[in-house]
């Protein structure tokens, strides 16, 4: 799969403004649907790692619309206009509560799957295995889901009876945590994850979730400063409403978070020569 080589944490700032890539070094992390439209395409001038999009996908619409094929073409297409990324994430199957069963959650409606936590998992590393077999080449990431520490293993031990042993995966996805990451229970599946020697990236994590998991983490993403920026006046000399779609605030909020974060250490170079 041709992985780039790192060591400490890679923070990721979530974003979907895809120009981003030509502005900044620091590292991005983008939807492969805000490729969709590009006509113009901006080389990245650092480190990009890419979402498969799985939350708003089903959150809206229950299941996949995108096919394996079509997101693979997706992921050429990107690799070959914009450089090499880190990584891709599976179109993974989300466990939270209100992605299965749906129903309004804080203002947000969910249609649900009405599917199984077993039943996820399994469309799951079925997913992984189609997209490995479509594209060897290329590097597609695993994820992993669950409802709770004794699902999360039950899912490494589909990936394992399927022939993938996720220790050898350069980045394995820590999927349906988001909503956990700052809590107990949340760190503790953390834990026990990296107690497999999982390399892992934690989706959409915040501050306090860093403070408390980061050491544990290869990598992790996280959207939080663009809300952060939308309830606080714009800075200094800033003529908008607010910052929540400002690249200054983002990188400046980037690296407050570093500082934040007592683990952290700044990560080698990633290569980006194909793979």
């Amino acid at each position: 799969m041709g992985a780039p080589a790192q060591r400490g944490m890679r923070f990721y700032l979530t974003t979907h403004k895809r120009h981003w890539l030509r502005l900044t070094d620091v590292p991005l992390f983008l939807k492969a649907e805000h490729f969709d439209r590009a006509v113009k395409w901006d080389v990245a001038q650092g480190p990009y790692a890419i979402d498969s999009g799985g939350f708003m996908e089903l959150k809206s619409k229950g299941t996949w619309t995108r096919s394996p094929r079509q997101y693979v073409d997706d992921l050429r297409r990107i690799w070959e206009h914009v450089g090499p990324y880190d990584w891709a994430a599976q179109q993974d199957w989300m466990c939270e509560d209100a992605i299965i069963n749906g129903g309004t959650f804080q203002g947000q409606h969910f249609v649900g799957t009405h599917l199984s936590v077993a039943e996820h998992q399994r469309r799951t590393v079925a997913n992984f295995l189609e997209l490995r077999s479509l594209a060897p080449d290329l590097r597609i990431a695993p994820v992993i889901q669950g409802d709770n520490i004794p699902a999360y293993e039950r899912c490494v031990e589909l990936y394992d009876k399927a022939g993938v042993d996720l220790r050898k995966e350069p980045v394995v996805g820590l999927g349906s945590v988001c909503r956990l990451q700052s809590t107990r229970q949340g760190a503790a599946i953390v834990t026990a994850m990296a107690a497999h020697g999982l390399r892992l990236h934690g989706f959409g994590f915040k501050t306090l979730g860093l403070e408390r998991v980061g050491h544990l983490l290869t990598s992790a993403d996280s959207a939080a400063w663009s809300s952060h920026a939308r309830y606080r006046p714009p800075l200094p000399g800033h003529t908008h409403k607010n910052c929540a779609n400002c690249i200054d605030y983002a990188l400046n909020w980037h690296q407050r978070v570093l500082a934040a974060i007592p683990t952290h250490r700044q990560p080698l170079l990633t290569d980006r020569s194909a793979a």
